[in-house]
């Protein structure tokens, strides 16, 4: 069972989800959006389950044969769309699953659930259809939409639907998290927290993966002696991170996030307010050596890498212009 509980931050949106069964006033069509990672479609199947709890309460009880029916993906009222083609869902899936299947009334309870994950997929045409029952849908019937983009749909889909958006947990609450659930220490947990920039789903990956570990170990290595590299040496260190699959708009958001530490240490001194404090030494050095106008260039040149890398300007020129800047200043 998923349960409220168990989904780190977005209150407003759990309490009014309670706050609609408590009264009664259901939504019949729900956009739920957010990035991938914000536990958009754990909040939607907390809300199905008290749904479909026959106690009839604000939040499932997870006991009755009704709760054990949704924990076991065995619930005949609620049912989740599904997509042959990856990247689409056409109206065949949304007139099959959602329109022929809507007038059978619930098997046994008051709602019958459906849940479109990536709705962002949709077609023009598939959108069309689903018109048609979010705007005359029968009394039970419940569609919560989850999609990264909420603009994608028509806007008048759109304006027939609650709009409910996910937002960012706080660097605190993500760092709490992550020494609760995954024992992981402070010191990681802050890092974690800080580069997932309030994403739940990506702490956890990012805390759970040997891959960040060693794209952390390569860009400490390569930020802490990039001023003594040469060129050759600099575009080794691209060609490596490619080989080692590294993402690297991974690797720039790292890059940011340390040099916005070394900015904050400059201008405070305060090492509480760094995200990297393990590294404090290495960053106390850097600071001495950088003036405030060079970490704004740095800042401005891992900016301008990853707008170049959006417009496919060739990956090792965008990065070696941006790795010249930071080397310089």
């Amino acid at each position: 069972m998923t349960g409220y509980g168990e989904i780190l931050g977005q209150d407003f949106i759990k309490e009014f989800f309670k706050n609609s069964i408590r009264t009664g006033n259901v939504p019949h069509a729900c956009i739920l959006s957010g990035e991938a990672g914000m536990g958009k479609k754990k909040l939607a199947q907390a809300f199905a389950e008290a749904l479909l709890c026959e106690k009839g309460e604000a939040e499932a009880c997870g006991e009755c044969h009704s709760c054990r029916q949704t924990a076991a993906g065995s619930h005949p009222d609620l049912i989740f769309v599904t997509h042959e083609k990856p990247a689409s869902i056409g109206v065949k899936d949304v007139r099959e699953q959602i329109e022929d299947t809507m007038a059978i009334r619930p098997y046994n309870g008051s709602y019958k659930i459906y849940i479109v994950d990536e709705g962002e997929k949709m077609t023009v045409q598939a959108q069309n259809a689903l018109l048609k029952t979010i705007e005359e849908p029968p009394s039970y019937g419940v569609i919560l939409l989850l999609t990264t983009n909420a603009d994608a749909f028509l806007p008048t889909i759109q304006s027939r639907c609650v709009q409910l958006k996910c937002r960012p947990v706080s660097d605190a609450a993500g760092k709490k998290y992550l020494m609760e659930k995954f024992q992981v220490p402070e010191s990681k947990a802050e890092i974690y927290a800080a580069f997932a920039r309030g994403n739940v789903g990506k702490m956890t990956e990012l805390a759970t993966s040997e891959k960040f570990q060693n794209m952390y170990d390569k860009m400490v290595g390569l930020l802490k002696n990039i001023k003594k590299m040469d060129i050759s040496e600099l575009l080794a260190y691209i060609k490596e991170l490619k080989d080692e699959e590294i993402d690297i708009y991974d690797c720039l958001d790292f890059m940011q996030l340390w040099y916005r530490d070394i900015l904050m240490y400059k201008v405070t001194r305060d090492v509480n307010l760094m995200v990297f404090k393990n590294e404090r030494n290495a960053m106390n050095e850097i600071c001495e050596k950088s003036g405030y106008d060079g970490l704004e260039l740095i800042l401005q040149a891992i900016d301008k890498a990853r707008v170049r890398l959006n417009a496919n300007v060739n990956q090792d020129l965008a990065l070696e212009l941006m790795l010249l800047t930071m080397k310089e200043n």
